[in-house]
């Protein structure tokens, strides 16, 4: 698969991008800033391509602490 290519990207995942890039374009953002921004949010919110797998989601955010939380800590 050549990079780029979306084929193995869902409908749904599509369409967000599609909705995403035009909000973008909206607010003056360029086509291609806009397109490379929409996949990027997309890729953000559902893992990409195949999507995140549900155990090592659940694993990372029991080990994951906040930034603030681990910063008092140290004090």
């Amino acid at each position: 698969m050549p990079r780029g290519d979306k084929s193995s990207y869902s409908s749904k995942q599509k369409r967000q991008a599609e909705h995403i890039e035009k909000s973008y374009k909206k607010r003056g953002v360029s086509a291609k800033t806009a397109a490379k921004r929409a996949w990027a949010t997309v890729n953000k919110e559902t893992g990409g391509a195949r999507g995140k797998s549900k155990k090592s989601t659940k694993k990372k955010a029991a080990k994951k602490t906040g930034a603030r939380k681990s910063a008092r800590k140290k004090k």
